[in-house]
């Protein structure tokens, strides 16, 4: 089978590369690097002729409004159009669990058009809303320091290792098309401004987060679930010690 894994050269692309051309499949990589740009739209014809599954992990370089409905906007449009002519059967995307949630932030908003538009394209299609990643949780710190004090939401996350992301994602490439959305995440349910105390403990950074049910993230102030699946949701595998003793990111000799 041929496979486009758009953004195949990122964090999840790559590993979703991997899993697929050791499965035995013809895996293109969709990336600017090769000649395939999803928002002027060169190469994309080509890169498609004969694909029957094209994986779409393109992610907006901006958070804002503006640029990210500007992004998801055009590379859709390009992205699902180019599939249209060749004949794919089955669209993957990989967005977010709460993006309907989280309209008052502009790159959910973004997300949200993205989807939109794989909706009522015709396309047999699968939306993965995944959870926050582990990897991000270095940013998610950043994000709520201020002079020197971590302030960050008590709402609910549940993240989910790269490597689970990536392993769910070839798992629908392969699998047909559900035509709407199926929720993934971590296996443990934690408090987010205790899982960044954690991860701060763990690797022995002195900051201290607080606890602000106000908190905003990415500009909005967070119900209890907003970022955790409401029902039913394929759990990874990988807990935070796992991943933790897997990253570069704990001391060393908790690494053996």
């Amino acid at each position: 089978m041929k496979v486009v894994v758009i953004g195949g050269t990122g964090l999840i692309g790559s590993k979703v590369v991997e899993r697929l051309r050791n499965a035995g499949h013809e895996v293109i990589v969709g990336a600017p690097a090769n000649g395939i740009d999803v928002l002027s739209g060169e190469g994309l014809d080509t890169a498609l002729a004969g694909t029957q599954v094209v994986v779409d992990l393109a992610n907006s370089p901006a958070f804002d409004r503006e640029a990210a409905l500007k992004f998801f906007g055009t590379a859709g449009r390009n992205l699902l159009a180019a599939e249209a002519r060749a004949g794919v059967k089955h669209h993957i995307a990989l967005s977010v669990v709460g993006t309907q949630k989280l309209s008052g932030s502009g790159y959910f908003v973004g997300k949200a058009e993205q989807e939109r538009l794989i909706r009522e394209s015709g396309i047999p299609y699968t939306i993965i809303h995944s959870t926050q990643f582990f990897e991000f949780l270095p940013g998610i710190v950043k994000s709520g320091e201020e002079d020197g004090v971590v302030r960050l939401p008590t709402a609910n996350v549940q993240p989910i290792a790269s490597d689970d992301v990536a392993d769910a994602v070839t798992q629908h490439a392969l699998g047909a098309p559900v035509n709407g959305v199926t929720d993934i995440a971590g296996p443990e349910r934690v408090p987010m401004s205790e899982l960044a105390q954690r991860f701060l403990g763990s690797t022995q950074d002195p900051r201290t987060v607080i606890g602000d049910p106000h908190a905003l993230y990415f500009n909005v102030e967070l119900e209890r679930d907003t970022l955790v699946p409401e029902g039913e949701a394929w759990l990874g595998k990988v807990g935070f010690a796992q991943w933790l003793q897997g990253s570069n990111l704990a001391p060393a000799a908790s690494r053996g």
